[in-house]
């Protein structure tokens, strides 16, 4: 059995007399020591892709116009580029075993990290209520199924949904608030029997529609209308759907790389958790959905109301039983996590991972998620733009590491709220790292919204990677100097391990 890691202090005994109590408390620190391997990362992956939205986004991409196979090239293609940018992402917090937005303290600054851990924390808080709802939907319909009774309960409504919604919706937000309360071991725990838990009712899911559809499954689920080099941007398109699907857990992965014993361990986790699993997820997810039309009459993407439609009470229980696990699954990992990091680093004082968390999931209900995910329009376009703030995100976390910091870490000037760290820039404030986000975002966002280049919204989150990092590049010339020049900061050596390099050893300063 796997040890289990600890949200503990760092590698510390007691609070170095300089760390500040704006930038640390137990939760936020340096984790050591490091204990998750590669199927834990693994689990991880699986939690983050079997849910209601991966089934139907999955099968979305059959329905684009593409036959099979140029369907499968472009999965092909995102997943090694998920696969590509997760390695590079998960990096930094892995080398110094800190979450996502102590990591965005080095480019940021130790004050301006704030701005991306708020943009990560409200994404999560909308997806935490769109999927919370989700899995309240498979809830509901085991009630009715079961208690046909309570349908006059369906058909009253509160802010645009029905009383008997609201109950399964609370029971929803209880059930993974449960989870939530007992840290990062119960998490783990979770979401390492939920993985594969799905596999195997999806996979008996698949069996019993073939069976049913006895041999008439097309797996085309649309009207190929493209051939010859027309297919090129179709292709494209599903290739960056693909990853804009995933760029928010993306983005926070480094949340869970902190708690990986090796940058080897998480390699290997994420070779198995995305190319493998995510494609072997939509083999599953494809035959089930192409089988819907002869069994069922009719093309259901949706898995809930496949599983509605199955005539074994059991079988029907343990499909939505099923989904409602993998749902909790993927809003704990992906939309619990991230917040709780991330509104604890504005005021690590007094708000500590549990208190973010809890906010985030009171704000998801305020938010009234399904008004949300019931306007294909407002929903289409709340995600084009909270993309718009990822890829810059991520092209300036990548750049400031790779390519100005040389992937060094000064652990202790994470924690540190004066000029003598090496992240205080100005004020606590790296402002070339501000002035790179703005454009690229707006240039995001006239992407989206001018009619004329609307086609390119599906790129949303490459071209603000790309214009991210372009920027940075350019504004962060001077620090580059300095750290090429050898003039930087000297590490202030408050702990042993005060400097980490890319090896994870050890290093001295120059001043």
């Amino acid at each position: 059995m796997t040890t289990v890691p600890q949200l503990a202090p760092p590698h510390v005994s007691t609070l170095p007399a300089e760390y500040s109590d704006r930038l640390y408390n137990e939760d936020l620190a340096p984790l050591r020591p490091q204990t998750w391997n590669w199927y834990n990362i693994f689990a991880f992956w699986m939690s983050d892709v079997h849910s209601v939205g991966g089934y139907v986004f999955a099968g979305s991409l059959f329905a684009l116009g593409l036959n099979s196979w140029q369907v499968f090239v472009s999965l092909l293609a995102g997943v090694f580029i998920l696969y590509f940018m997760c390695n590079l992402i998960a990096k930094p917090s892995q080398q110094a075993g800190v979450p996502y937005p102590v990591a965005c303290r080095m480019p940021f600054g130790v004050l301006g990290a704030n701005v991306p851990a708020i943009i990560r924390g409200l994404i999560a808080v909308a997806w935490y209520g769109v999927q919370t709802y989700l899995a309240s939907s498979a809830l509901v319909l085991l009630i009715l199924r079961f208690f046909p009774g309570a349908q006059p309960l369906a058909e009253t409504s509160f802010l645009g949904l029905s009383t008997l919604g609201w109950i399964g919706f609370l029971i929803m937000w209880a059930l993974q608030a449960f989870v939530f309360w007992f840290g990062m071991n119960a998490i783990k725990k979770f979401i390492d029997f939920a993985g594969p838990a799905v596999y195997v009712v999806m996979f008996l899911l698949m069996i019993y529609i073939v069976v049913r559809a006895g041999g008439q499954i097309s797996f085309n689920l649309s009207e190929v209308k493209y051939t010859g080099l027309g297919v090129l941007f179709p292709m494209l398109t599903a290739i960056a759907l693909v990853v804009s699907y995933f760029s928010g857990p993306m983005l926070n992965f480094g949340d869970f790389s902190r708690y990986g014993k090796s940058y080897g361990e998480v390699r290997k986790g994420n070779f198995w958790g995305l190319p493998v699993n995510i494609l072997a997820f939509s083999v599953v997810t494809v035959v089930t959905t192409s089988g819907t039309l002869p069994v069922f009459g009719k093309l259901i993407t949706d898995p809930i109301e496949t599983v509605s439609l199955i005539d074994n009470s059991f079988a029907a229980v343990l499909g939505a039983f099923t989904f409602i696990t993998a749902t909790i699954g993927i809003n704990i990992v992906a939309n619990f996590v991230s917040p709780a990091f991330d509104f604890s680093n504005v005021n690590p004082k007094r708000i500590s991972w549990r208190t973010g968390g809890f906010i985030a999931a009171v704000a998801a209900i305020f938010i009234t998620p399904w008004n949300l995910f019931n306007n294909p329009a407002v929903i289409h376009y709340t995600l084009d733009v909270l993309a718009m703030f990822i890829g810059p995100l991520f092209g300036i976390l990548l750049v400031d590491f790779y390519l100005v910091k040389k992937q060094q870490i000064d652990v202790d000037s994470l924690y540190v709220a004066d000029s003598r760290s090496r992240y205080w820039f100005t004020n606590g404030w790296n402002m070339p790292a501000v002035v790179a986000l703005v454009p690229a975002v707006v240039v995001g966002l006239f992407i989206a919204f001018i009619p004329g280049l609307h086609a390119l919204a599906n790129f949303a989150w490459f071209t603000g990677v790309a214009l991210g990092a372009v920027v940075y590049w350019f504004t962060s010339a001077p620090e580059r100097a300095e750290y090429a020049a050898g003039r930087i900061k000297a590490p202030l050596n408050l702990t042993p391990n005060s400097l980490i390099d890319a090896g994870g050893r050890v290093q001295g300063g120059t001043d």
